[in-house]
Protein backbone atom coordinates (compact mmCIF):
# COMPACT_ATOMS: atom_id res chain seq x y z
CA UNK A 1 0.00 0.00 0.00
CA UNK A 2 2.83 2.38 0.88
CA UNK A 3 4.55 1.68 -2.44
CA UNK A 4 1.30 2.39 -4.32
CA UNK A 5 0.83 5.72 -2.54
CA UNK A 6 4.43 6.68 -3.27
CA UNK A 7 4.04 5.82 -6.97
CA UNK A 8 0.89 7.95 -7.18
CA UNK A 9 2.64 10.88 -5.51
CA UNK A 10 5.51 10.71 -8.02
CA UNK A 11 3.20 10.86 -11.05
CA UNK A 12 4.03 14.05 -12.94
CA UNK A 13 1.56 15.86 -15.16
CA UNK A 14 3.03 18.26 -17.67
CA UNK A 15 1.40 20.93 -19.82
CA UNK A 16 1.37 18.55 -22.79
CA UNK A 17 -0.74 16.10 -20.78
CA UNK A 18 -3.20 18.88 -19.94
CA UNK A 19 -3.33 19.92 -23.61
CA UNK A 20 -3.87 16.29 -24.64
CA UNK A 21 -6.81 15.91 -22.23
CA UNK A 22 -8.28 19.23 -23.35
CA UNK A 23 -8.15 18.33 -27.06
CA UNK A 24 -9.71 14.91 -26.43
CA UNK A 25 -12.45 16.53 -24.34
CA UNK A 26 -13.22 19.02 -27.14
CA UNK A 27 -13.38 16.25 -29.76
CA UNK A 28 -15.67 14.15 -27.56
CA UNK A 29 -17.89 17.16 -26.93
CA UNK A 30 -18.19 17.91 -30.64
CA UNK A 31 -18.96 14.24 -31.31
CA UNK A 32 -21.64 14.32 -28.61
CA UNK A 33 -23.22 17.40 -30.19
CA UNK A 34 -23.39 15.62 -33.55
CA UNK A 35 -25.13 12.50 -32.25
CA UNK A 36 -27.22 14.20 -29.56
CA UNK A 37 -30.92 13.65 -30.18
CA UNK A 38 -30.34 10.83 -32.68
CA UNK A 39 -30.62 7.08 -32.39
CA UNK A 40 -26.85 6.93 -32.92
CA UNK A 41 -26.20 7.75 -29.28
CA UNK A 42 -28.24 4.72 -28.20
CA UNK A 43 -26.28 2.49 -30.56
CA UNK A 44 -23.04 3.94 -29.18
CA UNK A 45 -24.13 3.16 -25.61
CA UNK A 46 -25.03 -0.38 -26.68
CA UNK A 47 -21.58 -0.92 -28.21
CA UNK A 48 -19.97 0.54 -25.08
CA UNK A 49 -21.97 -1.89 -22.93
CA UNK A 50 -20.77 -4.85 -25.03
CA UNK A 51 -17.17 -3.67 -24.68
CA UNK A 52 -17.47 -3.39 -20.90
CA UNK A 53 -19.05 -6.86 -20.67
CA UNK A 54 -16.19 -8.24 -22.77
CA UNK A 55 -13.64 -6.72 -20.39
CA UNK A 56 -15.55 -8.12 -17.42
CA UNK A 57 -15.79 -11.70 -18.73
CA UNK A 58 -12.12 -11.55 -19.77
CA UNK A 59 -11.15 -10.56 -16.23
CA UNK A 60 -13.28 -13.43 -14.88
CA UNK A 61 -11.51 -15.80 -17.33
CA UNK A 62 -14.76 -16.95 -18.97
CA UNK A 63 -12.96 -18.13 -22.07
CA UNK A 64 -15.89 -19.13 -24.33
CA UNK A 65 -17.92 -15.98 -23.85
CA UNK A 66 -14.77 -13.88 -23.97
CA UNK A 67 -13.80 -15.46 -27.30
CA UNK A 68 -17.24 -14.75 -28.81
CA UNK A 69 -17.32 -11.15 -27.64
CA UNK A 70 -13.67 -10.72 -28.66
CA UNK A 71 -14.52 -11.72 -32.24
CA UNK A 72 -17.37 -9.20 -32.23
CA UNK A 73 -15.08 -6.44 -30.92
CA UNK A 74 -12.48 -7.45 -33.53
CA UNK A 75 -14.78 -6.39 -36.38
CA UNK A 76 -16.16 -3.51 -34.32
CA UNK A 77 -14.32 -0.87 -36.34
CA UNK A 78 -15.97 -1.96 -39.59
CA UNK A 79 -19.34 -2.19 -37.83
CA UNK A 80 -18.91 1.33 -36.48
CA UNK A 81 -18.09 2.70 -39.94
CA UNK A 82 -21.21 1.07 -41.39
CA UNK A 83 -23.56 2.03 -38.57
CA UNK A 84 -22.23 5.56 -38.05
CA UNK A 85 -21.44 6.44 -41.67
CA UNK A 86 -23.67 9.52 -41.62
CA UNK A 87 -22.30 10.73 -38.26
CA UNK A 88 -18.69 10.11 -39.39
CA UNK A 89 -19.34 12.14 -42.52
CA UNK A 90 -20.76 14.99 -40.44
CA UNK A 91 -17.80 14.81 -38.04
CA UNK A 92 -15.28 14.98 -40.90
CA UNK A 93 -17.17 17.93 -42.39
CA UNK A 94 -16.96 19.62 -39.02
CA UNK A 95 -13.18 19.03 -38.83
CA UNK A 96 -12.75 20.43 -42.34
CA UNK A 97 -14.89 23.47 -41.72
CA UNK A 98 -12.92 26.68 -41.25
CA UNK A 99 -15.64 28.13 -39.04
CA UNK A 100 -15.55 25.16 -36.70
CA UNK A 101 -11.92 25.10 -35.54
CA UNK A 102 -10.17 28.06 -37.15
CA UNK A 103 -9.80 31.56 -35.79
CA UNK A 104 -12.20 32.76 -33.10
CA UNK A 105 -14.61 29.90 -33.82
CA UNK A 106 -12.84 27.49 -31.46
CA UNK A 107 -12.72 30.14 -28.73
CA UNK A 108 -16.46 30.65 -29.02
CA UNK A 109 -17.07 26.92 -28.80
CA UNK A 110 -14.93 26.59 -25.68
CA UNK A 111 -16.66 29.55 -24.05
CA UNK A 112 -20.09 28.23 -24.99
CA UNK A 113 -19.08 24.92 -23.42
CA UNK A 114 -18.02 26.47 -20.12
CA UNK A 115 -20.91 28.94 -20.02
CA UNK A 116 -24.26 27.52 -20.93
CA UNK A 117 -26.03 30.52 -22.38
CA UNK A 118 -28.73 28.58 -24.20
CA UNK A 119 -32.10 28.90 -22.51
CA UNK A 120 -34.92 26.67 -23.59
CA UNK A 121 -37.98 28.51 -24.82
CA UNK A 122 -41.51 27.12 -24.59
CA UNK A 123 -42.82 25.96 -27.94
CA UNK A 124 -45.79 27.94 -29.28
CA UNK A 125 -48.09 24.98 -29.84
CA UNK A 126 -50.98 27.24 -30.82
CA UNK A 127 -49.01 28.74 -33.72
CA UNK A 128 -48.21 25.30 -35.10
CA UNK A 129 -51.84 24.15 -34.84
CA UNK A 130 -53.18 27.31 -36.50
CA UNK A 131 -50.67 27.05 -39.34
CA UNK A 132 -51.33 23.34 -39.91
CA UNK A 133 -55.10 23.75 -40.12
CA UNK A 134 -54.89 26.85 -42.31
CA UNK A 135 -52.62 24.87 -44.64
CA UNK A 136 -55.00 21.92 -44.41
CA UNK A 137 -58.01 24.01 -45.46
CA UNK A 138 -56.14 25.32 -48.51
CA UNK A 139 -54.69 21.85 -49.26
CA UNK A 140 -51.15 23.17 -49.08
CA UNK A 141 -48.54 20.50 -48.46
CA UNK A 142 -46.26 20.98 -45.46
CA UNK A 143 -43.71 19.11 -43.39
CA UNK A 144 -42.68 20.32 -39.92
CA UNK A 145 -39.92 18.74 -37.84
CA UNK A 146 -39.93 19.71 -34.15
CA UNK A 147 -36.83 18.89 -32.11
CA UNK A 148 -36.33 19.48 -28.40
CA UNK A 149 -32.95 17.78 -27.86
CA UNK A 150 -30.89 18.76 -30.90
CA UNK A 151 -30.71 21.51 -33.50
CA UNK A 152 -30.43 18.82 -36.22
CA UNK A 153 -27.56 20.79 -37.71
CA UNK A 154 -26.80 18.30 -40.47
CA UNK A 155 -30.40 18.24 -41.72
CA UNK A 156 -30.69 22.01 -41.34
CA UNK A 157 -27.52 22.51 -43.39
CA UNK A 158 -29.24 20.90 -46.40
CA UNK A 159 -31.82 23.70 -46.52
CA UNK A 160 -31.99 27.47 -46.20
CA UNK A 161 -31.15 28.99 -42.82
CA UNK A 162 -33.88 31.20 -41.36
CA UNK A 163 -33.47 31.32 -37.53
CA UNK A 164 -36.65 33.31 -36.92
CA UNK A 165 -39.24 33.30 -34.18
CA UNK A 166 -41.96 30.72 -34.70
CA UNK A 167 -45.27 32.10 -35.94
CA UNK A 168 -48.26 30.74 -37.85
CA UNK A 169 -48.03 33.41 -40.56
CA UNK A 170 -44.35 32.66 -41.22
CA UNK A 171 -45.02 28.93 -41.54
CA UNK A 172 -47.87 29.59 -43.95
CA UNK A 173 -45.66 31.92 -46.00
CA UNK A 174 -42.91 29.32 -46.21
CA UNK A 175 -45.25 26.59 -47.48
CA UNK A 176 -47.18 28.86 -49.87
CA UNK A 177 -47.18 27.08 -53.22
CA UNK A 178 -45.34 29.87 -55.04
CA UNK A 179 -42.73 30.29 -52.32
CA UNK A 180 -39.19 29.13 -53.21
CA UNK A 181 -38.96 27.57 -49.73
CA UNK A 182 -42.12 25.44 -49.83
CA UNK A 183 -40.44 22.23 -50.98
CA UNK A 184 -38.83 20.12 -48.26
CA UNK A 185 -39.15 20.28 -44.49
CA UNK A 186 -38.99 23.02 -41.87
CA UNK A 187 -36.92 22.41 -38.73
CA UNK A 188 -38.17 23.97 -35.48
CA UNK A 189 -35.95 24.10 -32.41
CA UNK A 190 -36.53 26.01 -29.17
CA UNK A 191 -39.51 27.88 -30.61
CA UNK A 192 -37.49 29.12 -33.60
CA UNK A 193 -37.68 28.15 -37.24
CA UNK A 194 -34.07 27.17 -37.82
CA UNK A 195 -34.24 26.28 -41.52
CA UNK A 196 -36.61 25.58 -44.40
CA UNK A 197 -36.43 23.55 -47.63
CA UNK A 198 -34.48 20.88 -45.77
CA UNK A 199 -33.80 17.48 -47.34
CA UNK A 200 -34.84 14.72 -44.95
CA UNK A 201 -34.15 10.96 -44.99
CA UNK A 202 -36.94 8.94 -46.59
CA UNK A 203 -38.18 5.83 -44.79
CA UNK A 204 -38.58 2.53 -46.64
CA UNK A 205 -40.79 1.04 -43.92
CA UNK A 206 -43.41 -1.38 -45.34
CA UNK A 207 -45.86 -0.17 -42.67
CA UNK A 208 -46.40 3.13 -44.51
CA UNK A 209 -49.60 2.99 -46.61
CA UNK A 210 -48.68 2.87 -50.31
CA UNK A 211 -50.94 5.81 -51.21
CA UNK A 212 -48.80 8.21 -49.13
CA UNK A 213 -46.06 10.16 -50.87
CA UNK A 214 -42.51 11.23 -50.12
CA UNK A 215 -43.61 13.93 -47.66
CA UNK A 216 -45.02 11.36 -45.26
CA UNK A 217 -42.11 8.99 -45.85
CA UNK A 218 -39.71 11.82 -44.99
CA UNK A 219 -41.72 12.54 -41.83
CA UNK A 220 -41.35 8.90 -40.80
CA UNK A 221 -37.70 8.80 -41.85
CA UNK A 222 -36.57 11.78 -39.75
CA UNK A 223 -38.31 10.40 -36.66
CA UNK A 224 -36.71 6.98 -37.18
CA UNK A 225 -33.25 8.55 -37.22
CA UNK A 226 -33.71 11.18 -34.50
CA UNK A 227 -35.78 11.87 -31.39
CA UNK A 228 -37.66 14.66 -33.17
CA UNK A 229 -41.38 14.57 -33.96
CA UNK A 230 -42.90 15.50 -37.31
CA UNK A 231 -46.17 16.85 -38.69
CA UNK A 232 -47.17 16.38 -42.33
CA UNK A 233 -50.01 18.06 -44.22
CA UNK A 234 -51.13 16.26 -47.35
CA UNK A 235 -51.27 18.36 -50.52
CA UNK A 236 -53.83 16.00 -52.11
CA UNK A 237 -56.32 15.62 -49.24
CA UNK A 238 -55.37 18.31 -46.75
CA UNK A 239 -55.28 15.73 -43.95
CA UNK A 240 -52.83 16.17 -41.09
CA UNK A 241 -50.56 13.41 -39.80
CA UNK A 242 -48.26 13.30 -36.76
CA UNK A 243 -45.22 11.06 -36.40
CA UNK A 244 -42.98 10.00 -33.53
CA UNK A 245 -40.33 7.27 -33.63
CA UNK A 246 -41.66 6.10 -36.99
CA UNK A 247 -45.23 5.71 -35.65
CA UNK A 248 -47.55 7.44 -38.10
CA UNK A 249 -50.91 8.82 -36.91
CA UNK A 250 -53.11 9.70 -39.90
CA UNK A 251 -55.94 12.21 -40.23
CA UNK A 252 -55.87 13.79 -36.77
CA UNK A 253 -58.07 16.64 -35.49
CA UNK A 254 -56.97 19.92 -33.92
CA UNK A 255 -57.49 18.56 -30.41
CA UNK A 256 -55.64 15.36 -31.22
CA UNK A 257 -52.73 17.39 -32.62
CA UNK A 258 -52.66 19.59 -29.51
CA UNK A 259 -52.72 16.54 -27.23
CA UNK A 260 -49.96 14.91 -29.29
CA UNK A 261 -47.69 17.96 -29.11
CA UNK A 262 -48.30 18.63 -25.42
CA UNK A 263 -47.76 14.97 -24.52
CA UNK A 264 -44.53 14.58 -26.51
CA UNK A 265 -43.07 17.91 -25.45
CA UNK A 266 -43.87 17.18 -21.82
CA UNK A 267 -42.04 13.85 -22.12
CA UNK A 268 -38.98 15.68 -23.45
Amino acid sequence: MTALIQSILFISIGWLDVLDILLVAILLYQLYKLIKGTVAIRIFLGILAIYLIWKLVSAMQMELLSEILGQFIGVGVLALIIVFQQEIRRFLLLLGSQSAFAGPGIIKKILSWSKNKVTEEQLDVGAIIRACFDLSRSKTGALLVISQESELQYQASTGTAIDANLSASLLESIFFKNSPLHDGGVIIYQNRIKAARCILPVSDSPKIPPHLGLRHRAAVGITENTTAIAIAVSEETGKISAVKAGDLQLDISAEELRSFLERELKED
